[in-house]
């Protein structure tokens, strides 16, 4: 028996038996954990439509005026005062005690698909998935800066330090990847716009043991780091490596009532299997021609769309929980032609992966949400748009939800979200419901009280679910 360590021996006595007891219980539950395809939610608390979620992240505050959310009477009003009716003792980020004139949408809408579904003409080959889409057109928040916004629509709060929605769905539903994490991010950046910082936290899993965090993947070259088995060493000498420092970790967690040791040994395990996961997952040369012509990208190429075909080869491996940030919607300037930059970097991404899924029979049973952290002022700020945060648009396709619909609208400014208002703890609560979770009941006890992704809020949009 190893001695016990004299801070652990003074939280003991200072916390009580509880503690130790408590300690003593987390450990084999933390094992219990590591067994592939179960998570605390088993069974399920609902027949589920959908088994893994793709999120498309529009990193910066994608302008919902210039893309998903046709405001004709805006147009009317280009360059006339803002009425302040909208805008009196109504919280602004920069254009605070500005004037405030109406800013017209800068690109035209048009009606596509059989459903007639209305999308910004910069998005052509999206709107060739019109009929898969539920644009939720009245979402808000209460962020409106960019980072406690990340923090909100990651985590349902803006206090920092809780488990991101991709830690709670690993947590809740555990992982069919063999080989792979559970939760996988991928970043790229375009050259239009300011691109925001993305701090690693937006994928943490806060006070969920450390083995639910979010991995971060690179677009290009090996996508962890230092994951390859080292030129000289074989398998066989890798796994007694393994073996040792497992059994060494053991021994210290007999001593010492930390449960993220058994995080260690989690994580020792999961990256010895990446050894030999992540070359057949960067193997592009396996992708037919139709498929890599339908992405334009070749793969590995650090771009969007490359990033969107790894996420649907991930979705193929089991990975539950895939996020693709792109970095380059702060359009505070030049919106007209910067949003018709970025979206070009997107656009051809997202309708590949929406058709490709498709094509597999896999966007059935995927839920895929385009969206962004807020949206942007119908006032000017120059030649562009302020931040925005009571009205802006995500959409959903696939995984459960009706395809070919909007739900929600803003007034006809698109400044206010005001029918069938989607609050961001309402987005979240309807993705775990489709994957079969009452938001509810997927809590875990922190510092004395049950914390979970909704927070004290949140109802499942029941309209938008087929």
């Amino acid at each position: 028996m190893l001695p016990i360590h004299r801070r652990t021996f003074l939280g003991r006595t200072a916390h009580g038996v509880g503690t130790a007891a408590l300690g003593s219980m987390l450990f084999p539950l933390a094992r219990a954990a590591d067994k592939p395809a179960l998570g605390v939610v088993n069974p399920l608390h609902y027949p589920p439509k959908a088994k893994r979620v793709i999120w498309l992240y529009m990193a910066g505050g994608m302008t919902h005026l210039e893309t998903f959310d046709p405001k004709p009477k805006l147009a009317e009003m280009h360059g006339k005062p803002m009425p302040e009716s909208f805008t009196q003792g109504k919280q602004i980020a920069q254009l605070q005690g500005a004037r405030l004139n109406c800013f017209a949408p800068q690109h035209p809408f048009k009606k596509f698909g059989k459903s007639g579904l209305e999308i910004s003409t910069i998005f052509p080959k999206l709107g060739e998935c019109a009929d898969d889409l539920c644009i939720l057109r009245g979402m808000h928040g209460e962020a409106i800066n960019h980072d406690p916004a990340h923090t909100l629509m990651n985590t349902g709060s803006m206090v920092p330090g809780r488990p991101s929605a991709g830690s709670w769905l690993w947590y809740g539903l555990g992982s069919e990847a063999k080989d792979l994490p559970g939760f996988v991010v991928m970043v790229s950046t375009g050259r239009f716009g300011q691109s925001q910082p993305i701090a690693a936290r937006q994928w943490h899993s806060g006070f969920l043991e450390g083995k639910y965090q979010g991995v971060h993947f690179r677009g290009q070259g090996d996508p962890v780091l230092h994951a390859r088995t080292p030129g000289g060493v074989s398998q066989g000498q890798q796994r007694d490596v393994i073996d040792a420092v497992s059994r060494l970790n053991k021994l210290e967690a007999e001593a010492v009532d930390d449960p993220e040791i058994a995080t260690r040994i989690s994580q020792y395990e999961l990256a010895f299997k990446m050894q030999t996961g992540l070359p057949e997952l960067t193997d592009f040369t396996k992708e037919d021609k139709k498929t890599l012509d339908l992405y334009g990208t070749k793969g590995g190429d650090g771009s969007f769309a490359s990033n969107c075909l790894m996420a649907r080869r991930l979705a193929e491996k089991g990975v539950r929980f895939i996020q693709l940030y792109h970095r380059d919607w702060d359009h505070h300037g030049a919106v007209k032609d910067h949003s018709a930059g970025t979206a070009k970097e997107v656009d051809q991404g997202v309708a590949a992966l929406l058709t490709d899924l498709k094509q597999r029979d896999m966007l059935k049973d995927t839920l895929v949400v385009f969206g962004t952290e807020f949206g942007r002022t119908p006032m000017a700020q120059g030649n562009g748009r302020d931040h925005h945060i009571a009205g802006f648009s995500v959409w959903l396709a696939g995984g459960g939800v009706k395809g070919g619909i909007s739900y929600g609208a803003t007034d006809e400014f698109g400044y206010n979200a005001v029918e069938d208002k989607t609050h961001i703890n309402d987005l979240h609560a309807t993705m775990l419901h489709l994957l079969g979770i009452d938001h509810l009941k997927l809590t875990h006890r922190f510092q004395g009280r049950d914390f979970r992704l909704t927070d004290v809020a949140g109802e499942v949009v029941k309209k938008v679910l087929a």
